[in-house]
């Protein structure tokens, strides 16, 4: 199914030359202007990480674009908490709400109340799959099923016969969703690794990507999920085994550029969440301004792109900028 790419590359256009300060996990901005009744609630399972800054940022930048008031809340993977931040926002005059799905049911009567609320709502990052269930008009990020197929296509490039794909937050479907989707195009065997709770301690996620490694020396290619586990846990455990193993991630930060540029990280899979938090402030406000809700009951996908040692010097700018 192909996304409209036309209007969100027309949204996009806007992010150019805005800028932002608060990369912290929960932010309230209170804009002046025509605009700043208009109320727009971010709410993810974010950490206010490498990657969730980026997000945050874009959506703080979308909203000092456009004079709105901005409430930007991270959940750090917990899901009641994340349902219970999404109910009071509906309460508490939200008038369009962003919403990440990594586990759709446990958001899915928040959701569907803001819904019948009459509040406009999108899902960004992962739900693309679910969206509608929701009670979203459009989802903004990319399809984590395409990224993974793309990811073992890539890995058949490079000559691996067997994956190890660690799972770095358990209830997160979309991460498992890019599992199986790699399974689906590459050409070998593909083994689901639990390291729940890796980002908080990235040591231990080490150790049992290293042990791994070990137990199965036919494993030459490992698919990180995220690019702080890619970099600070599976190349240390790749580089204390010796071995020849192909590493690939998802989602971009410096020290994962730095890997590309070195040659201890093959490709990051970039889905570019910069514009995810921007365009999902965009979409809200167009729907809570002129009625428009954009999308055509399709995604609006932002990914997957390849970043490798072929173009990593041009996308290294704007990831200095935390605009990647």
């Amino acid at each position: 199914m192909i996304a409209p790419f036309a209007v969100a590359a027309a949204l996009v256009l806007g992010i150019t030359g805005c800028t932002a300060s608060n990369t912290d996990d929960a932010s309230d901005s209170n804009a002046d202007g025509d605009n700043a009744s208009i109320k727009i609630c971010v709410y993810t399972h974010g950490d206010g990480g490498t990657f969730w800054s980026v997000a945050q940022k874009g959506a703080e930048d979308a909203a000092e674009s456009l004079g709105v008031t901005l409430d930007y809340q991270g959940s750090t993977n917990d899901s009641a908490k994340q349902a219970s931040t999404i109910e009071a926002g509906v309460s508490g005059g939200c008038n369009g709400i962003a919403a990440s799905a990594p586990d759709p049911g446990a958001i899915e009567d928040a959701m569907l109340s803001a819904a019948d609320a009459g509040i406009p709502t999108v899902t960004i990052n992962s739900g693309s799959a679910v969206f509608k269930d929701l009670g979203a008009f459009t989802h903004v990020g990319q399809d984590e099923i395409v990224a993974g197929r793309e990811a073992g296509l890539r890995f058949n490039e490079l000559g691996a016969t067997k994956l190890l794909c660690p799972i770095q937050e358990a209830a997160n479907s979309g991460l498992t969703d890019r599992c199986d989707g790699a399974a689906e195009t590459f050409n070998g065997e593909v083994e689901q690794f639990n390291i729940d709770g890796a980002l908080a301690d990235l040591t231990g996620a080490e150790s049992k990507i290293r042990a791994a490694l070990q137990a199965d020396p036919s494993i030459d290619g490992v698919f990180a999920l995220n690019s702080d586990v890619a970099t600070g846990a599976v190349i240390p455990a790749v580089e204390a085994v010796g071995a020849d193993i192909t590493v690939g991630t998802v989602d971009l930060s410096s020290d994962a550029l730095a890997a590309i540029t070195d040659g201890s990280l093959a490709f990051a899979i970039d889905q570019q969440q910069y514009a995810q938090g921007y365009l999902a402030v965009e979409l809200l406000y167009l729907a809570v301004k002129d009625a428009l809700k954009l999308g055509g009951g399709l995604p609006m996908y932002t990914g997957p792109a390849f970043v490798t040692a072929d173009n990593v010097d041009a996308v290294q700018a704007s990831v200095e900028a935390g605009t990647r």
